[in-house]
């Protein structure tokens, strides 16, 4: 018997989500029931997972659960970037070796292949699912460098980029802040709140039983596994862990798994005048040439026209984040806001927030059957929305007993190496974070 050990804790209020319509009432697991399968975790891999299992099975009961509302986890705290393209947060321009990136190009493409078959079939709209590319923004010289550096890479790689100068830059942005840009075509940019919503939504309608508000206390194996809530509890045969970091909470890979809280915050909604003021595109979204750097979005769609900041990492193995950093990176989105759109003076911040990734430090998933019938979708290493949806979709072929070479592949990897005790791993860590935002420079 496992007593889950921690309970999801989010700071800050979820900006995508709280733009949105209200929800529903949410629908807590309060009865004893018996599913087919079960999975834990309603964000990118645990819907991933579901709705893979939906085609598979579809006379199966599948019952999901999650700690908290729909997309107020991680899953609706993220920048909202599905990534094709090499993204190594550890390297200075996001590439690694060429046969590596290969593989990890056609992984990540087929998990956007997959989340495109969600939206169709979920007829998420196109401001919440948007395949339209994205830019690597260099603020200065050495971000510059950075993306000249990523264009060779690429290159080398066969694929597909057009670099922007500062005027092309100002027109699409409407800031002169920037010196360059680098544009991909094949990052779909998503309002994750309202994408996990909608395919959630979607797929209730299939039959799929989506219970939030019911966090599992304890998960036992017998014949069958069973999970507790704090209302309920559920047996099923086959589970999928899709709690990323959270792998640790229910006993898996101890020492393994770096916890790391990213930061975000986003502006009331533009009045007409300060709209017309920026200029530029309406919708766009911009990497850092330096991973470190800040990654700038701008929206219009529900909610109004918006701009979000995202920048600064903290690692953090309680995965817990108390309300004065919040604050202290708070100041921080607000000079790096200032400094990108001066036109925009009086503009306040209306949410902030932090988000939990789950990093190792080889940059491996935790993937795989952990125990007998139990399956971890886990580490999505920064890029939550591309590998959950991958390793969502791989977990439920691998429970389902299907193979292809893709999961083989997936399954070949290693799994996450051992990080250094504490406290040196939360010393380290920090002190290379913190090194990486200093020389991040104007990328900040």
């Amino acid at each position: 018997m496992t007593a889950v050990t921690r309970l999801p804790r989010d700071p800050g209020p979820a900006g995508w989500n709280a733009i949105l319509a209200d929800q529903a009432p949410p629908t807590r697991l309060e009865d004893h029931i018996q599913a087919e399968w079960l999975i834990i975790g309603a964000g990118f891999a645990g819907l991933a997972a579901a709705h893979r299992l939906a085609e598979l099975h579809p006379t199966d009961r599948i019952v999901v659960l999650d700690g908290r509302r729909l997309a107020e986890g991680p899953a609706g705290r993220n920048s909202g970037f599905m990534i094709d393209l090499p993204h190594d947060l550890a390297s200075e321009d996001y590439g690694g070796g060429l046969d590596g990136d290969r593989t990890t190009l056609a992984q990540n493409r087929a998990a956007i292949s997959f989340a495109t078959s969600m939206a169709t079939r979920y007829d998420i709209p196109r401001w919440a699912f948007d395949p339209c590319g994205k830019m690597n923004a260099a603020a200065g010289a050495k971000g510059h460098k950075h993306n000249l550096d990523f264009a060779k890479h690429l290159a080398a790689l066969g694929e597909e980029f057009t670099l922007y100068d500062a005027a092309k830059m100002q027109a699409i942005t409407g800031t002169d802040y920037y010196q360059s840009g680098l544009f991909t075509p094949g990052t779909v940019m998503l309002q994750p709140a309202a994408f996990v919503r909608g395919v959630a939504h979607g797929l209730r309608d299939r039959g799929v039983e989506i219970y939030e508000h019911s966090p599992v206390l304890q998960l036992k194996r017998g014949v069958l596994w069973s999970a507790k809530t704090p209302l309920g509890s559920i047996t099923a045969p086959k589970v999928i862990l899709a709690v990323n970091g959270h792998a640790n909470s229910f006993g898996h890979f101890k020492g393994r798994l770096a916890h790391v809280f990213t930061y975000a915050s986003m502006t009331r909604a533009l009045t007409s005048q300060e709209v017309a003021r920026l200029g530029g595109q309406a919708d766009w979204g911009a990497t850092p040439a330096d991973p470190l750097g800040t990654t700038v979005r701008r929206i219009s769609g529900p909610g109004g026209h918006r701009i979000v900041i995202r920048n600064r990492a903290t690692y953090d193995p309680t995965m817990m984040v108390g309300d004065k950093r919040i604050a202290a990176v708070g100041a921080t989105h607000k000079r790096s806001f200032a400094a990108r759109f001066p036109m925009l003076y009086g503009v306040d911040m209306e949410f902030c927030w932090g988000g939990r990734l789950c990093l190792s430090r080889n940059s491996a998933a935790a993937f795989g059957e952990v125990d007998r019938g139990l399956y971890a979708a886990c580490c999505q290493n920064g890029l939550g929305t591309t590998k959950g949806t991958l390793h969502g979709m791989l977990a439920a072929d691998l429970a389902s007993d299907r193979s292809s070479a893709l999961l083989d592949q997936v399954l070949a990897a290693d799994g996450p190496s051992r990080l250094p005790p504490e406290p040196f791993a939360w010393l380290g860590a920090n002190a290379l974070m913190r090194w990486g935002e200093f020389r991040a420079g104007r990328e900040l």
